[in-house]
């Protein structure tokens, strides 16, 4: 056999048939899926279509359902939605779960959270699964060597009636990440690097794997927030090779499997890499070393500038399409050419999302914030990405760091990610966010978003601007 790429490997051992006479991208096939978790917002449909076929759900124990978009995150929340489509929304998954066998982590489950966090923490996904969901961010979960993407509403009433997925091969991306990141720059700012590099629709049509030793210097939960943004760049799956690092990750978690299980477990996992001499469709390479903190300016993920640096001017840019969307985004962000970007005033700063809500997140935010305070006229807020990581946080005593800096302390969701609930921008604020999209609108309506590390957010609240974190670490 030729030599195969880890991508070719999980999906060759998931083709359940082949629906066309094709080989390679673009060769249509009937894919097995692993695992789902569904959301409140994506999936009523799903059920609906269900109920009306009277079709039952083929594997309810390979599903979980999660409420993290529509719910509150004040601290002292109860299960009452900030809205009416928000509740029945909510009413209506809690039926589902029900009706249909289908484990539900409600809003006030001990182990609710964002289900891109919630998911890896119960040990729900392990590597070599395929996992697709009704939400872009399922790419997270390549950080444990698991293929996942997302899906539309009818691939997922499909998926929960036969637990399988029509599905294109893709061509495939290698991103080789070499040397190690300097002090003051994370994983997110090594993903926002590439975004910018590739473009946002650099990867189109692929799935990516990621390799190099810059790779494995990484904590996993850094991965994480590499595959779960690799999206932005147009990314139809994300993989990474499991290491020792993630079996050490995996181990612990409730539903890994223990014992002999685990010993054979690990013997397969062990073989998920790609072939040595494997072709990819295109490769793409970073130096780790040569990355800085970086910060979007404009309304793409891929609008992003060393922290450093200036607004860009649209009169540079050759291209008329490109010089068209610099422009709207100048307009939409009220930002002019040149403008430096650590003179950027900011209103709101938020750390949360599933791209950098973990502990590992928090903690370098703390570190930032601790002995400091919010600067006047900007309001912090720190949403977990789980009720687990908000009770670990809190057994750090991070929770206190947080509250005598000046910023809220709430409970667990998606959050002011994409203003669902009663978390919203006010028009014209300006927020240092480290969630995964700055659209128009995204995080309220007329809100302008400046995407970055949990760090720099923790650092423009303090300054009151945007601002290079390692400009506060210098301080220290």
């Amino acid at each position: 056999m030729s030599p195969r790429t880890l991508y070719d490997k999980l999906i060759d051992s998931h083709t359940v048939t082949r629906l066309d006479d094709r080989a390679g991208p673009g060769a249509e096939v009937l894919l097995y899926i692993d695992r789902t978790i569904l959301n409140e917002y994506t999936s009523p449909q799903a059920f609906s279509g269900l109920r009306e076929a009277k079709r039952p759900v083929w594997r309810p124990d390979a599903s979980l359902m999660v409420v993290d978009h529509v719910n509150p995150t004040a601290p002292n929340r109860n299960a009452e939605m900030p809205d009416a489509g928000g509740a029945n929304q909510v009413r209506y998954f809690g039926e589902n779960s029900r009706d249909f066998g289908i484990e539900l982590l409600d809003v006030l489950h001990p182990l609710q959270g964002i289900e891109h966090v919630v998911a890896p923490e119960l040990g729900f996904i392990l590597p070599g699964m395929i996992v697709a969901a009704g939400d872009s961010h399922t790419t997270t979960y390549g950080a444990l060597g698991a293929l996942g993407f997302g899906i539309g509403t009818s691939d997922i009433e499909h998926y929960l009636a036969t637990q399988t997925l029509r599905y294109r091969r893709m061509r495939t991306l290698r991103v080789t990440l070499d040397g190690t990141l300097p002090p003051g720059v994370t994983a997110k700012d090594l993903v926002m690097a590439l975004i910018a590099r590739i473009g946002a629709a650099g990867a189109t049509g692929y799935a990516v794997e990621f390799a190099g030793d810059g790779l494995a210097a990484l904590p996993v939960e850094g991965r994480m927030t590499i595959c779960n943004m690799a999206v932005e760049a147009g990314a139809r799956g994300v993989i990474m090779a499991p290491d020792q690092a993630v079996l050490d990750y995996v181990a612990d978690k409730p539903r890994a499997p223990k014992g002999g299980l685990w010993d054979e477990a690990v013997r397969f996992w062990s073989t998920l890499r790609t072939d040595p001499d494997a072709v990819f469709d295109r490769e793409v390479h970073l130096d780790a070393a040569e990355i800085e903190p970086l910060v979007t300016w404009g309304i793409s993920p891929d609008q992003a500038v060393p922290i450093g640096g200036r607004v860009p001017d649209p009169s540079s840019e050759p291209d008329a399409a490109r010089r068209r969307d610099m422009q709207r985004a100048l307009a939409y962000m009220d930002l002019a050419p040149g403008t430096a970007l650590a003179e950027v005033p900011i209103q709101r700063a938020f750390i949360g999302s599933c791209t950098n809500a973990r502990l590992s997140d928090l903690r370098e935010a703390a570190k930032v914030v601790r002995g400091r305070h919010v600067a006047a006229g900007v309001r912090g807020m720190v949403v977990p990405g789980s009720s687990s990581v908000r009770r670990a946080a809190e057994a750090e005593g991070l929770d206190r760091v947080f509250i005598e800096a000046g910023f809220e302390w709430r409970q667990s969701g998606c959050s002011l990610c994409l203003a669902m609930n009663d978390d919203v921008l006010e028009p014209g604020e300006r927020c240092a966010s480290s969630t995964n999209r700055n659209f128009e609108g995204r995080q309220g309506a007329g809100g302008r978003t400046h995407l970055m590390s949990p760090a720099m957010v923790a650092a423009a609240a303090i300054a009151g601007r945007l601002t290079d974190v390692r400009r506060l670490a210098r301080e220290n």
